[in-house]
């Protein structure tokens, strides 16, 4: 069996004290950083691997932040998750990367997991039904936990969202400055935080402006590109017949535009859709779609930043931090015109 490469190996090689060669491979400020290089060269050539458990019973800290989103394949969270990536990279953390799809036993798993190997901290974008009480089973531990995207009721920690009520308030407000009324929503779930403010933006935009809320013209549950094509047929036979969608996010939009370009319709011309986060594929799709954009990317900073803080000592202020979207005018909405959809007339204001 090869011989385990040391520090004092190193130091040796070089000429330096077993402390240098420590400070350096943790990129100590005491430490030059042409000095830090050298040290850090030799190692590598040497083959030295640091001894992440051994430093963790020095520090007391691994070194480790876990995150748990629902699925990394939505572009939303990828988006949030690579500017968390990018702030720990900062300061040397590694993440280890967990998606619960919204099982509740499975994201305890992950928690516990965890803690068991002295994670440092944990950002968490909490299953449908996430009870207090695991929020509290990190914290009490010793492991800090940020919320991102959604919130957790009767818990008392840092949490970044967007503003999601105002989000769905600007574009409800921009259909309606087009001469829209009859506006259905299509998409999300009262069962988050998120589904709740972003309806409630919805029919607060209606309220101010005189419109009643007609709750057939809401479609809940789509999430996905797939749930936004299979909608457009419940839509497009709604008795209210509407002429413009808010969607609950921009894979919906996309979907629902899909379904209705199937159907003959011309989306920004016949029928005006609104997506939400301004994904990539938002600015490409046929036609380039109005949306909000959500800053998922200043979430996901500020989340870290958040959970470095703590770890250093300091420490934002727990509660929720709302984070102020913006409108992104595209041309999936139009000036409301006397629509035919399948041989019928739209309705008009």
């Amino acid at each position: 069996m090869a011989q385990k490469i040391k520090l004092s190996t190193i130091a040796e090689t070089l000429g330096v004290s077993t402390a240098t060669v420590s400070l350096a491979l943790r990129d100590s400020p005491l430490v030059a950083e042409t000095t830090r290089e050298r040290i850090k060269e030799k190692a590598r050539a040497l083959g030295y691997i640091y001894n992440r458990r051994a430093a963790s019973l020095r520090t007391r800290r691994s070194g480790i932040i876990g995150v748990v989103v629902r699925d990394i394949i939505n572009p939303f969270y990828a988006e949030i998750l690579g500017a968390i990536e990018s702030e720990l990279d900062r300061s040397r953390q590694t993440f280890i990367l967990s998606n619960h799809y919204d099982s509740v036993e499975k994201q305890r798993n992950f928690i516990e997991t965890l803690l068991q190997l002295g994670g440092d901290g944990v950002i968490m974008s909490p299953a449908i039904g996430t009870p207090a009480a695991d929020i509290r089973l990190a914290e009490e531990n010793g492991m800090p936990a940020i919320l991102v995207a959604r919130s957790v009721d009767n818990v008392d920690v840092p949490t970044f969202r967007g503003d999601d009520a105002y989000g769905v308030s600007l574009a409800t407000n921009h259909l309606i400055g087009l001469g829209h009324r009859t506006i259905a929503m299509v998409g999300g779930s009262d069962h988050t935080s998120t589904g709740r403010d972003r309806y409630r933006g919805y029919t607060d935009a209606l309220d101010r402006a005189g419109i009643p809320v007609d709750e057939s013209l809401r479609i809940p549950g789509p999430r996905t590109k797939q749930g936004g094509f299979e909608a457009a047929v419940h839509f497009l036979s709604m008795r209210q017949k509407p002429t413009a969608a808010v969607c609950w996010n921009d894979l919906v939009a996309i979907g629902l535009m899909s379904g209705i370009a199937r159907a003959g319709a011309i989306v920004g011309r016949d029928v005006s859709v609104t997506g939400y986060d301004d994904l990539e594929e938002a600015a490409i799709a046929t036609p380039a779609l109005t949306t909000v954009w959500n800053r998922q990317a200043d979430v996901g900073r500020s989340a870290a930043r958040a959970l470095l803080d703590k770890l250093s000592g300091s420490s934002e202020p727990n509660g929720l931090h709302l984070i102020k979207p913006e409108m992104r005018i595209r041309q999936s909405t139009g000036p409301l015109k006397l629509a035919v959809l399948h041989g019928r007339e739209g309705r008009q204001a």
